[in-house]
């Protein structure tokens, strides 16, 4: 490992101080440009993202009878969009700062299948090394019917293979949940901070659980290793899959529809702002991808971490990426919000991403209990810690002259923002454990 001098990178990079001394702090991008200069960095293209599209479109007579949640919607998986102005006004109230524009709510917290943002992505994996599998056998053909995949024929054949998947949690749900039930031997390696009722979920779905005392970083080590030389097993690797990435850049066309058909525009007098929650990187950076592609430069996405896992805050301000973890400059990456438990972001979200967020942002994990309670209350939406990290967006933006004026925004414009949190999961947390969640909240103002 290469020796991290900690007080160079603050010199030279004044952010990694405040994440060192694990202060809520913003970071916005000095290196944004428009998306017709950042793409060449993706390495992906719409036609990348229609072909996803058109994927999801055949699986989803399969989808809709292999799991009731998705029948109404005909197999497509797919979370509403709401909006939370009783939160708007008490995140003003209790923060003092004005939120310009609207608020709005993202539910990917309510996805079928697996309540989180990972059924997105970690589906998408799977059902793309399901259909190449039977492609090649020839028990599929892409005219068919893919309800077939139902038959007691195909779950006998993906039986001879198997699936393995390193997580904090929300991903190996995905992957587990959807694995299993086409027939695949599914293995979710789970770090320590994983949560129980997630693990017995796998379990009781006839998933294999492997469980590790360290971090999301080891789970995914121990996952590859197990799964190499193994050539009936596919290890679905968060860190580098572009396969996920695409998965969640689907949501970007589906979001531009239900905009318009809440009258919502996108544009220059009125822009759009998310925030999406960050852990190693895949999800929120397939998301922006996504709605950069659908929406163009008048979208501005921002990840957002806790103070004690801020890897792609780091990665990203630092140019470093993958070359350091938190932990090289004594950051625990210790936080309640699980799914955000990452030491070490993607190199490949990093590089691809860089030129195309407009910043970065953390916050602690009580203020994430706080938001909890606050959006409980006020809008009668329940959420996992994680999913509450977007939820400190809006007032940062609105709060930096700074940032409005890097980017050549005026009073106007702001006043026109549609602000939208990325609701990243919660949606299939116990009742006793989100009682938990709601007991931490503290008292403010």
């Amino acid at each position: 490992m290469t020796q991290i001098d900690s007080a160079a990178l603050i010199q030279a990079h004044p952010i990694v101080g405040e994440l060192i001394a694990l202060k809520e702090t913003s970071w916005f991008n000095p290196q944004f440009t428009t998306l017709a200069e950042g793409l060449p960095y993706v390495g992906l293209g719409q036609q990348d993202i229609a072909a996803a599209h058109a994927r999801l479109q055949r699986f989803a007579p399969y989808l809709a009878q292999a799991f009731e949640d998705t029948a109404a919607s005909g197999g497509i998986i797919e979370s509403p969009l709401e909006p939370i102005p009783a939160m708007q006004r008490v995140l003003e109230q209790r923060l003092g700062q004005p939120i310009n524009g609207a608020l709005w709510l993202k539910k990917d917290s309510h996805l079928p299948i697996s309540g989180s943002i990972k059924a997105r992505g970690g589906i998408y994996e799977v059902l793309v090394h399901a259909e190449k599998l039977a492609l090649d056998a020839g028990l599929l053909q892409e005219g068919d019917d893919y309800a077939k995949l139902l038959t007691p024929a195909l779950r006998d054949f993906f039986g001879q293979y198997r699936i393995a998947v390193g997580s904090t949690g929300n991903l190996g749900m995905s992957i587990g949940i959807m694995g299993a039930r086409l027939g695949f031997h599914v293995t979710v390696h789970m770090s320590a901070d994983a949560r129980a009722w997630k693990k017995a979920r796998l379990r009781a779905h006839g998933v294999t659980v492997v469980e590790y005392q360290e971090d999301y970083g080891v789970a995914v080590e121990q996952g590859r290793k197990a799964a190499q030389g193994d050539p009936r097993c596919l290890f679905i690797d968060d860190e580098n899959s572009r396969t996920l990435f695409l998965g969640y850049a689907v949501a970007g066309e589906r979001l531009k529809a239900q905009l318009q058909a809440q009258g919502t525009r996108v544009d220059r007098d009125h822009p759009l702002f998310v925030y999406l929650p960050c852990g190693v990187g895949g999800g929120p950076g397939g998301v922006a991808f996504g709605l950069k592609m659908a929406l163009g430069d008048h979208v501005h996405c921002f990840f957002a971490e806790p103070t004690h896992s801020p890897c792609m805050t780091l990665g990203i301000s630092t140019g470093l990426h993958d070359a350091i973890a938190v932990q090289d400059i004594g950051i625990d990456n210790v936080t309640a919000a699980d799914g955000l438990a990452v030491g070490r972001a993607s190199g490949f979200v990093g590089r691809a991403m860089q030129r195309l967020i407009d910043g970065c942002y953390t916050l602690s994990d009580e203020s994430m209990y706080d938001m909890l309670g606050w959006l409980s209350a006020a809008e009668n939406i329940q959420l996992e810690p994680s999913a509450l990290a977007g939820m400190a967006g809006p007032q940062r933006v609105c709060a930096s002259a700074y940032y409005q004026r890097l980017h050549g925004l005026s009073a106007g414009q702001m006043q026109n923002a549609t602000h939208l949190v990325w609701a990243t999961g919660g949606g299939m947390v116990p009742p006793e454990e989100m009682a938990g969640y709601l007991s931490k909240g503290r008292v403010r103002g």
